[in-house]
């Protein structure tokens, strides 16, 4: 019979391998030392859910106890901290968890990285007794893991300018992030509706910008939540995206913008309203992003090896308004954006940062990018394929598998006699992604082997037009710790197989009742019924 060990008082400081206490990482570690005690004693849950009704599932309150007095960890590579290096996985993630029959216990870790990630393991383990003067226990040493992730970049995209959210919002979700392994937060956080971050060499953009006082990030919230994902091992990559979904920089510099909130027909002009892109020929325009940059870059530098500019959804109409352009001509438009996106990721490159783009602006623009830029495509698997074609960095995320937000019906008022949504009034990609369709997605389905290493990892993305802070939690939680598990795991099983999903049914309800022990309001994945009686909820 499997050994049920019993709750430690102690875990040890990480040792490298030269018998030295690591030092540069030391203090992200302890804290995530810290934060385990408080997950295993004080977050943990009872797993009734997962037995059969009224069974004693758990160890006797009389039985024989063997305790785990000490785990040690051991850190193998000289520690750097968790942002030791950011571009193209410096960090090795691996690591190792024994735990004998006896109740000895080892973690070995390659970086602080691997250190949170095995310890994160070290919580799922354990639950809670139901006599809570029992402490925790795990039912399943002695137990030996070796794990690893399969991918470099497993991120989310948060959309924080359709609808405000409060830096606590933001700070939950990269805890949730920690939880499930996740390592990036791309943070969109101005769009053509709001400008909330807070920009003080142009004042007036947030000022102006936001939806009203307070709405906005400042100096201080952008630096508090980049510590915060940086001591979770969760980068935060900013994007300001450009040259479209700029019309809230109108509100404050109405003569850098193109277009503006043209009504009624602002469909014409752009992908929602309002309309207004930034003004494509412009010394004005130039000045303005160079300001922009020389505030914000330096403040994204030491917490992010990334910057996206954006460059989705660009409409030609908007710039036969445009006094510096007059047309709406691909032949006229194309050498003045690559003019454009060639200065902006100048900059973005100054700062020792990295551009990260949207594929318009390699698939459909056919611009010239530097080969350090990261493309991430949203619009279909054949994106990914045609990019590593062309031999850029990606990021997958197809739209049909990973949006978050989508099946929650159109947003768009329909005015009388108006056929452009009829009923039941979908929006433009329902229906709703459930867990499993997320599970199914392969972010490598149509990249040839030789060319899999030029796809760094995909993003889940979650939109904001009809989410905010209230729903924010249920809009994200359990379906992106799916996709988290294809992104660590992989989307194929060892024979090549796609991931059973009555396999990963029960780790997922599971991990959901983990996430609401932690603060986190996930929905649930099954009725109790099916979680208690195994495959009997299969067909």
């Amino acid at each position: 019979m499997e050994a049920q060990l019993f709750g430690f008082p102690q875990i040890q400081a990480p040792i490298s391998n030269n018998g030295n206490q690591t030092d540069d990482g030391h203090p992200i570690v302890m804290a995530a030392i810290q934060r385990t005690k408080d997950t295993l004693f004080n977050e943990n849950f009872v797993p009734w859910k997962f037995h059969p009704r009224n069974s004693n599932f758990e160890p006797p309150v009389n039985g024989s106890k063997i305790y785990i007095k000490t785990i040690s960890l051991q850190q193998t590579q000289a520690c750097g901290g968790i942002n030791s290096s950011f571009i193209d996985g410096g960090s090795d993630e691996s690591y190792s968890i024994t735990i004998s029959e006896a109740g000895d216990a080892l973690i070995k870790a390659q970086s602080s990285a691997s250190i949170l990630w095995s310890l994160e393991t070290l919580t799922q383990l354990f639950y809670t007794h139901s006599q809570r003067s029992e402490g925790v226990y795990t039912p399943l040493a002695p137990i030996q893991i070796t794990d690893a992730p399969k991918f470099q970049h497993r991120g989310l995209n948060l959309d924080v300018a359709r609808n405000y959210y409060e830096p606590t919002d933001i700070k939950r979700t990269i805890d949730a992030l920690s939880y499930n392994k996740f390592n990036r937060l791309h943070l969109h956080a101005t769009d053509a509706q709001s400008w909330p971050l807070e920009i003080p060499a142009l004042p007036d953009l947030a000022s102006k910008g936001a939806y009203r006082a307070g709405y906005s990030y400042s100096p201080d919230d952008l630096l508090d939540m980049q510590k915060y994902g940086s001591d979770r091992g969760v980068e935060v990559i900013i994007e300001i995206d450009m040259p479209g979904h700029t019309a809230s920089v109108a509100l404050s510099y109405p003569e850098l913008i193109t277009a503006f909130n043209v009504q009624p027909n602002w469909d014409t002009y752009s992908a929602e309203p309002p309309s207004g892109q930034l003004k494509l020929n412009s010394t004005a325009v130039y000045v303005f992003l160079d300001t922009l940059f020389q505030d914000l870059l330096p403040r994204v530098k030491s917490y992010s090896g990334y910057f996206h500019s954006g460059g989705d959804e660009l409409n030609v109409n908007a710039y036969l308004l445009d006094e510096t352009v007059r047309s709406n001509s691909s032949a006229v438009i194309q050498p003045l954006l690559q003019t454009f996106i060639d200065r902006v990721h100048n900059n973005i490159r100054a700062a020792n940062l990295v551009p990260i783009v949207w594929e318009e602006m390699l698939l459909d623009w056919n611009l010239t990018l530097g080969k350090d830029v990261v493309v991430q495509t949203w619009r279909s698997d054949q994106a990914v394929a045609d990019t590593v074609a062309k031999g850029y960095k990606t990021l997958a995320g197809n739209y049909n598998y990973w949006y978050l937000d989508c099946g929650h019906g159109q947003w768009l008022d329909s005015l009388p006699g108006s056929t452009l949504t009829p009923f039941p009034y979908l929006d433009y990609c329902s229906p709703r992604k459930n867990w499993r369709q997320i599970y199914s997605y392969d972010p490598l389905s149509l990249v040839p082997s030789n060319s899999t290493h030029l796809v760094l990892g995909a993003e889940v993305h979650l939109w904001s037009e009809q989410t905010d802070p209230v729903n924010l939690d249920i809009m994200l939680w359990p379906r992106a710790a799916a996709a988290g598990e294809v992104l660590w795991a992989g989307a194929k099983d060892s024979q090549g197989r796609n991931r059973s999903q009555v396999e990963a049914s029960p780790r997922l309800a599971e991990m959901r009742e983990r996430m609401v022990s932690r603060g986190i309001r996930a929905e649930p994945v099954q009725m109790v019924f099916c979680t208690m009686n195994g495959t009997q909820c299969a067909l």
